[in-house]
Order: structure tokens, then sequence, then C-alpha cells
């Protein structure tokens, strides 16, 4: 049934890719209608977050943020599916570098290397992708999980590798980081997924208690990889602008916490500079801190 169902939706998907920007933001206003309005899709779970998130701005604050972010998912879930059949003008016209970030990674591939990338669902992350594999050096892997649904996740891995970029399962990766570790390469971690209690790293962000998932610092740290933060800020209407800076050089000879501490730290700088590009319908809270001596 839902193999039936998927290839029912498929030419909608196709047709609605190849559409142009300025019929897809319409389309888009209709689906926040939608959405917001008549679903109320996982309201609140946004207001929830927000509201923890913020506790000292106003109510009317707090919708109006909401209201941004329901209309940025809406333009991410049409701009994610624009991919499909987006040229490679088009795209690095869209999501394209900030001054001095595909430097920093020329330069980190000159010097022979490999770079543990973190970033956030915050922006446009599936474009990132695409911006990067066309323009560095160096191969891009990403961390993902796949979907339930067999016939989508291949469409999804499709857009995420057509022009170029590899994908990793979350179950395989420090396998098939070492299978890969003679080659100059990059593998993006998106480190704000929400990890088990188990072995998670606590910290405090965005005023709450909040699990981090290790294995970004603990692969980094094995392999004494280089560990890059990026940023992709929203500029306008479906235009984002891609900002790295090294967090740590030397890896190895951090202390247990440190890592994930710095690119935690430094993804809330740029939610609370930018809270409606955040994905705030994310069960991200949904662990409660362990008690100690429990």
């Amino acid at each position: 049934m839902a193999a039936l169902l998927f290839y029912l939706i498929l030419p909608f998907i196709y047709l609605l890719s190849i559409l142009p920007f300025p019929v897809l933001y319409v389309i888009s206003y209709g689906v926040y209608g939608l959405l917001f309005h008549i679903i109320g899709y996982r309201k609140e779970v946004v207001f929830g977050n927000l509201r923890r998130s913020f506790p000292d701005k106003s109510e009317a604050e707090i919708q109006q943020i909401g209201k941004a972010f329901y209309r940025y998912l809406c333009d991410m879930f049409i701009e994610t599916f624009k991919t499909l059949t987006i040229s490679k003008r088009a795209m690095l016209k869209h999501c394209y570098f900030g001054p001095g970030s595909l430097e920093l990674f020329n330069k980190l591939a000159d010097e022979q290397k490999s770079v543990v990338l973190v970033l956030g669902h915050y922006g446009n992350w599936e474009w990132a992708g695409n911006t990067f594999s066309l323009l560095c050096k160096q191969q891009l892997y990403v961390i993902y999980h796949p979907l339930a649904n067999k016939q989508f996740d291949q469409l999804m891995y499709d857009m995420r590798s057509r022009f170029g970029t590899k994908l990793i399962e979350m179950k395989n990766t420090f396998k098939e980081m070492l299978s890969n570790k003679s080659e100059i390469n990059t593998t993006a971690f998106i480190a704000d997924q929400t990890p088990s209690n188990q072995n998670a790293y606590w910290t405090t962000f965005l005023h709450q208690d909040t699990p981090v998932f290790r294995g970004t610092e603990i692969i980094a740290k094995k392999l004494n990889r280089t560990v890059v933060y990026m940023s992709i800020d929203k500029v306008k209407r479906g235009y984002y602008e891609m900002n790295a800076e090294v967090l740590c050089d030397q890896p190895g000879s951090t202390i247990e916490g440190q890592i994930s501490e710095m690119h935690t730290k430094r993804l809330e700088k740029d939610i609370i500079a930018h809270p409606e590009t955040w994905l705030w319908s994310h069960r991200r809270w949904k662990h409660k801190r362990p008690v100690e001596g429990a």
C-alpha cells in the first residue's frame, strides 16, 4: 500500500520540482495555511519548545517566531523537492559560501586534512550538501537515518547524492570512516538530533537540560580530524549563505565533552540570532537528564 501511494505521488513531486521559484512559494503559502491554521501540525511541540527556550520573550514574540518558523518549514519542504531538477548554476545561486568559507575548506584539503563537519537543522541543510559537493575539493559524506518507507528513502537518497555527495547510515559511521581513512574528505554530522539517555553528553542548551550525541566528538578525537562548524544562514526567501569556522584543529588534545560543548553552544548562538530557521517541530527535549547516583 505504501509503495502504491509513493508511485501515485511521485509524478506530482516531479511536477513540483520543475516549477519556477515564484510559483513554488505561492504553493508554500497555501501549504502554510493548511499546516498552521487547519491541521495545526505539532503546534503543541513547536510553541512548547519556543516558550521553554526563550523564557524572557513575551507571548506575542513567541507567536511571531512560531508563525515565521512554519512559513520557513513550508519553504524548506518545497525547496527540498526542488533539488530533484534544479540546475548546478541555480543551486549555486540559491545556496552559496560566505566570505572565506570555501577558502577554508580548500586550505584544509591542500594541507591533507580531513574534516568532521558539524551543523544543525538550521537554514537549508539539504541544499548545503549540494553546494559543498559542487565546489569543494574534498569528497563529502553525510551521516543519515534511512526512512522507514523504502521508496521515499531511495528518493531522498537520490536527491542528496545528485551532485556527488555520498551517504553513510548512522549505524555504519565509524566503520565507513575508517575504510575511507586514506582519502581526504569531509564527513558531515547533523549534531542536534536526540540521542537516548545512555552514553549521551548532557549540557544546557536554550535554557534546558539537553542530551548530545557523543559520537561526533568520539570519532573526531579517535581519527584526530579537524572539527569545523557550519552555519546555513537564510539571507532572504530561497537564498542561503554557508559560513564555516574551525572549532578545533587538534581534537586529540581536548578533554572529554569539550568538542560537544563547543558545537552545541555555537549552534545555540545561531538559533538565538535567527530562531525562526531552526527545526522547532523536532522533539528535541523528550528525555530527562538522569539523576546522578540513581
